[in-house]
């Protein structure tokens, strides 16, 4: 039962009952559901601000859960970088330099992805900073596992061609032993014979009679075929394949011409003193992939280790060269 209300009027000396017009009434009503409405929304902002809803609770502990997911998936993803640097490290270091194929540079291996909004739907978030480095150790893994798997796909070629190539790499001598007069000059820094001043001498010497044979000392294809009164002389160059290429200087002649194959053991031409020699020899130069190398080490086809261990000391003597 609502209460009633009075008021004391002067004039009578009296109390007299407060009557409200339905308009008065309606707007209490109103002003008191505003009020109310204001109240409780106050209420429910500052509940909120200190405690959270049944929903939010949820969330966070599936945000916690997820948190923590991650953070094993990242443990699990450094152990996978080990494993894989493992197997990179054996295939730059064994499988590639068995099959005499160069290592992969880590600026390939380690290369990163382009493009500086690669995440940008990834940020924003709490914990964006994790997953953005979870989602981008696995691009890394991803793409270093995609150059590993060429790699394997290079070696497993290589393999099939282990046949051909161990036929092609330079292996032998190109004069004979029983030919031989001596072993002039080696690879290295050594007097010219003309100009009497140390100069690189990026092949090796082998002094003969002239017409003495000079064989092919792996399979390849003759690419040049040379007659020159200057510089190397009558000289061919052989390309092996796999990088190797050899030249044969000084040459009194040739036998044979370009474009043909030879085998390993082929005669090709024989021992002269053409071009800018001072004595009958064989200038004998071993190239990988355009490089000039030391041929000393390619002969384990004919020496035995003792002739090997004498080559190596006269080579590596400091005398002067014959061209």
């Amino acid at each position: 039962m609502a209460k009633v209300k009075y008021y004391y009027d002067t004039k009578t000396l009296s109390y007299k009952r407060i009557k409200l017009s339905k308009l008065n009434k309606i707007r209490n009503l109103f002003y008191f559901l505003i009020g109310s409405a204001f109240t409780g929304l106050i209420m429910v902002i500052i509940f909120f601000q200190f405690f959270d809803s049944p929903k939010e609770k949820i969330l966070n502990r599936e945000i916690k859960q997820l948190s923590t997911q991650y953070n094993v998936v990242q443990n699990k993803l450094n152990q996978v970088e080990l494993v894989l640097d493992d197997i990179q490290h054996r295939d730059d270091n064994i499988y590639r330099v068995i099959f005499e194929a160069d290592p992969i540079p880590k600026s390939i291996r380690k290369a990163g992805y382009g493009g500086v909004n690669r995440y940008k739907d990834l940020t924003g978030y709490n914990n964006s900073e994790l997953i953005i480095s979870t989602a981008n150790k696995i691009d890394q893994i991803t793409k270093q596992l995609y150059i590993q798997s060429k790699s394997f796909d290079e070696i497993i070629e290589l393999a099939k061609n282990k046949k051909d190539m161990l036929a092609a790499i330079p292996a032998i001598q190109p004069v004979s032993n029983k030919d031989l007069s001596r072993m002039a000059s080696g690879y290295g820094y050594r007097i010219h014979p003309i100009y009497k001043t140390k100069k690189l001498h990026a092949g090796m010497d082998f002094s003969a009679k002239t017409g003495t044979p000079i064989y092919a000392t792996g399979d390849g294809k003759i690419i040049k075929v040379k007659r020159s009164r200057r510089g190397h002389g009558n000289h061919v160059i052989i390309d092996h394949g796999f990088g190797y290429k050899t030249l044969y200087a000084h040459m009194s002649k040739y036998t044979v011409k370009r474009g043909q194959k030879v085998n390993r053991g082929d005669i090709i031409g024989y021992v002269g003193n053409t071009g800018m020699s001072t004595a009958p020899h064989l200038h004998y130069e071993v190239h990988k992939n355009g490089k000039k190398i030391n041929p000393v080490n390619f002969y384990y086809n004919d020496l035995t280790p003792e002739q090997y261990e004498k080559m190596l000391e006269i080579s590596s003597q400091n005398n002067q060269s014959f061209d």
